[in-house]
């Protein structure tokens, strides 16, 4: 019988690691990693090459290009090493999450990022630089590929996309701190302490993954179970073959046992390590399965790619065509202060219309396509106009319109799938509009420039692919969209798990107990 005290024990107190303060926490953190990559993009950080006049004159350069005395070609390498990184990992990061607890997971994640950018502070070549920056994407997958479920799993019901949307919005925010914080630090210091300050102020987020308890994923078990299970099934294993080699070598085993043993066991070590391996492969090809064959992910991923096709030409090419077409004194300026506001705006604004309209896969649906068709009528619209500040007010309008769609299509990618696969969609959804979206989108506008040799033409070619993206969009509608979040049906559990709880209600871990 229990004793009558036990039913009479408090609830535990409630812990200070709130919902709200999870977001909070996983904003800064996300800010950071966008000041970072604002930071290596700024004048006092990224510097210039030495230039020599006719004269022979020479002015030595600044910054990393300056010190490194890199050609054009090496400094954009640099950006690309670090996206390597970053679509190389998310993958292997969302994949992990099923055999190692996600939260932990990002702790490595900031370890590695924080560890990497302190090796950008003190480069002493192009290539450890070059290496570093690479290490710094594979540690920000962890935290692209991870966090939004998080987020998902903890907010209210009815503020979900807002909180999505509060999340990403750190996005145009940090890149535009970042510029500004790199100019000065760079400027008025070195750029190698523009480096140092970040990993600064990372270091406690990455110390904080490991000391917090470990929250779990919905859809995910406890990974203590798992481990407790395997040794179980390790030391099963190894007594069976043991107990066999026994009875087959009879009073031998006296004499040898112990080494008979102990190969015994390093052979079926090896041979676990070996299982596990084709177990993650095997599971990795059947979700990438269930992902490619689930319409209404492909479908927001396409579109998504079409999007993200204009928007990384916009960011690249954009104050040069202001420039050319409206001869604007300021368009570095201009363009960024536009992009930062609407930026803002637009994103936490998507994600409270769409809570408002009601937060489902249909809905979210119909607020893509909608803003983004009229987003691409504003701003093909205002390319078209020959006044600046008509232009000015259209692309503005037009850009508040088009960044409304942050929220809304993470919020599809985490409730399109079961829980158990929303790391991999965020993952594969983060690398298929990164290599089909904005890194060819820039080269390949510039070749079209080239061709046209009309900036105004090539803008308005560029933005009429938005039109392409609210199309896709728009299929998604008529799609028979399920949402999946709550669907318990195939977790990734172990054997008499029982059903998890919300992640920060205090919840014990028991499947322990029952293993």
């Amino acid at each position: 019988m229990v004793p009558p005290s036990s039913s009479m024990d408090p609830s535990p107190p409630p812990s200070w690691f709130t919902p709200k303060r999870l977001l909070i926490i996983f904003c800064v953190i996300n800010m950071i990693n966008y000041v970072d990559r604002g930071a290596i993009a700024s004048n006092g950080v990224n510097g210039s090459s030495e230039t020599c006049d006719d004269k022979g004159i020479c002015k030595s350069g600044s910054g990393i290009q300056g010190e490194f005395d890199l050609t054009n070609f090496q400094d954009g390498l640099l950006s690309s090493a670090f996206m390597v990184g970053l679509l190389v990992a998310s993958p292997i990061f969302a994949s992990l999450a099923k055999s190692y607890n996600p939260f932990r997971l990002i702790g490595v994640g900031l370890s590695v990022w924080t560890l990497s950018v302190a090796g950008c502070a003190s480069a002493f070549s192009f290539w450890f630089i070059a290496i570093c920056r690479m290490l710094v994407g594979v540690g920000e997958a962890s935290f692209i590929s991870l966090a939004a479920p998080f987020i998902d799993d903890n907010a209210p019901v009815s503020q979900k996309t807002a909180w999505l949307a509060m999340f990403y919005m750190c996005i145009p925010t940090g890149i535009a701190l970042g510029y500004v914080y790199g100019g000065y630090v760079g400027g008025h210091f070195h750029w190698r302490y523009a480096f140092w300050g970040e990993a600064l102020l990372m270091l406690p987020f990455a110390v904080f993954g490991f000391l917090v308890k470990p929250l779990q994923l919905k859809g995910f078990s406890p990974v203590e179970s798992k481990r407790a299970l395997a040794s179980v099934e390790t030391v099963s294993s190894v007594t069976d073959v043991a107990d066999s080699k026994a009875s087959k070598l009879d009073g031998r085993m006296l004499v040898g046992g112990d080494g008979i043993i102990g190969d015994e066991l390093s052979k079926t070590s090896k041979s676990e390590s070996i299982h596990n391996i084709l177990n993650q492969l095997s599971r990795f090809a059947k979700d990438m399965k269930v992902l490619l064959v689930d319409k209404v992910y492909v479908v927001n991923v396409f579109g998504y790619i079409a999007y993200n096709f204009v928007i990384g030409a916009y960011s690249y090419w954009g104050p040069k065509a202001g420039y050319n077409i409206y001869h604007m004194k300021s368009a570095d300026m201009l363009f960024g202060g536009v992009t930062i506001v609407c930026g803002i705006l637009g994103t936490i604004s998507g994600g409270f219309i769409l809570d408002r309209m009601g937060a489902t896969i249909s809905n979210a649906f119909i607020l893509l396509s909608g803003a983004t068709f009229l987003g691409a009528i504003s701003c093909f619209s205002a390319f078209c106009l020959r006044s600046l500040y008509g232009f000015i007010v259209l692309f503005a309008v037009g850009e508040l319109l088009v960044f409304a769609t942050q929220a809304p299509v993470n919020y599809v990618c985490l409730h399109c799938v079961r829980p158990s696969l929303r790391p991999l969609s965020m993952a594969i959804s983060t690398v298929s509009i990164h290599i089909f979206g904005d890194v060819p989108s820039s080269p390949l506008v510039g070749i079209l420039q080239d061709h046209i040799n009309n900036w105004r033409d090539t803008a308005l070619i560029l933005t009429s692919i938005l039109f392409l993206a609210a199309g896709i969009w728009f299929i998604g509608v008529f799609l028979h969209a399920v949402d999946k979040s709550n669907d318990g049906s195939q977790p990734v559990s172990t054997p008499r798990i029982t059903s998890r709880k919300p992640l920060l209600d205090g919840n014990v871990d028991e499947s322990l107990c029952e293993v």
